[in-house]
């Protein structure tokens, strides 16, 4: 039998051979090695690509500060109308919606009583006029009277004087007797005339009463408005509305319609901005319509309970399409402040009493800067301190920056601030 020994190379001489198989397959594969192994340099040299931010600049505006409130319209004035007199409506001249002019009749009632009344008071004048006609004759007639015989009278005295002896002393008294008497009758005509002059005086007077109430069975429109409710119909039984312990029903409800209140409860701490005759944007969002009030009236006095300041905003509704209890937005010109330095709020840090903002430097790195706040708007606020114009804020995604960091800006389009993206 022959024996087949078999020899196995040993690793010591096996390595040179796998050294030159990896030189062969690192050539085959070396730009793909060569792009992992830049990746991984660079890497660990920490120069991972910088962070795009988007920034705003900071620049100067026009900042106004507003206040704004919901609110309900309500007419500027608004009463409803109660009969002077009780009386039966009679005929009904208005209904929902009727638009009225001051001194238009709503309605007529039927008052017999008074209507009998007005008779009685111009019978009871007429005879008072017939008295005084009666008495004003008798004064005539009585006057006459004495005038013939205070002439007789004047006659005998005075041939008495120049004559003595000639008239027998018996008729010269009775001649003066009778003057005398006369003149007594016409006093008493007089007092006859001025009590019938006073007694014709009352009658008018009566009458003209009468005829006053009962005018109010006429019910007219005290101002120009709309009817916006109806409470009687024909032959209803209106009582008279004078007495507060009777339950009267009114005829209708007259709002005025060419202007209405919009009641403002302004907070205290606003009650220093606020001026009679300020303008004031009114928008009515049921007509999408935005028309311009005044602040017209307001009650220098803060509640206790609400801390705010009764102020009401005439709101002029001249084509009519505003109605009473819709809602509207006021909006207040409280303070307007010009060509200021402004900032978005969007790019405003606040911790605690601190306040500051990212600002993207020249070299392109974030600082954490402090800055000081003004007069503030909803979207922008007055720089006081901290920067200058030009300088750029971050206003998007803040979370995870820091101080010193490298990035890479980009300037956004906003509403207050519009400028091109920087490329």
């Amino acid at each position: 039998m022959t024996s087949v020994t078999v020899r196995r190379p040993s690793l010591r001489r096996a390595a040179p051979a796998l050294a030159l198989c990896a030189l062969g397959f690192a050539a085959a594969a070396a730009p793909g090695c060569s792009g992992s192994r830049v990746q991984a340099e660079d890497s660990r040299a920490g120069g991972a690509a910088p962070t795009r931010v988007a920034v705003a600049k900071v620049g100067r505006k026009v900042i106004d500060r507003q206040l704004t409130m919901a609110s309900e319209l309500v007419p500027f004035e608004e009463i409803d109308v109660y009969a002077k007199e009780s009386g039966y409506v009679k005929e009904l001249k208005v209904d929902y919606g009727s638009h009225v002019h001051k001194g238009d009749v709503l309605a007529v009632l039927e008052i017999p009583e008074l209507e009998a009344q007005l008779q009685q008071d111009e019978a009871a004048e007429k005879n008072a006029a017939d008295r005084v006609a009666t008495a004003k004759h008798e004064l005539a007639r009585i006057e006459a009277q004495h005038r013939v015989t205070h002439l007789q009278y004047d006659r005998l005295s005075s041939v008495a004087k120049t004559k003595p002896g000639l008239v027998a002393q018996q008729e010269l008294d009775d001649a003066q007797g009778k003057d005398l008497a006369n003149e007594s009758a016409v006093e008493g005509a007089k007092s006859g005339l001025d009590g019938a002059e006073s007694a014709l005086a009352a009658a008018q007077a009566t009458h003209r009463r009468d005829r006053a109430l009962f005018d109010y069975s006429r019910i007219t429109a005290p101002f120009d408005g709309i009817v916006t409710r109806r409470y009687a119909n024909l032959g209803t039984l209106l009582q008279a509305g004078t007495n507060s312990s009777t339950q009267a029903m009114p005829l209708v409800r007259l709002a005025e319609d060419r202007i209405f209140r919009l009641v403002i409860p302004v907070p205290e701490s606003y009650v220093r901005y606020i001026h009679v005759g300020d303008p004031v944007n009114v928008r009515v969002g049921a007509l999408d319509k935005t028309v311009t009030g005044k602040v017209s009236r307001f009650s220098f006095d803060v509640k206790e309970d609400t801390r705010t300041m009764h102020t009401e905003v005439d709101v002029p509704n001249a084509d009519g399409v505003l109605v009473g209890g819709m809602y509207a937005e006021a909006t207040l010109m409280l303070d307007r402040r010009p060509d200021v330095l402004a900032v978005p709020l969007q790019a405003v840090n606040h911790e605690g009493e601190k306040t500051t903002v990212f600002v993207v430097t020249a070299s392109n790195t974030v600082e954490d800067r402090p800055i000081t706040l003004g007069v503030q708007t909803d979207a922008d606020g007055e720089v006081v301190t901290g920067l200058k114009d030009g300088d750029l804020v971050v206003v998007g995604d803040r979370g995870g920056l820091k101080a010193g960091q490298a990035v890479a800006p980009h300037v956004v389009q906003t509403l207050q601030y519009a400028s091109t993206e920087t490329k």
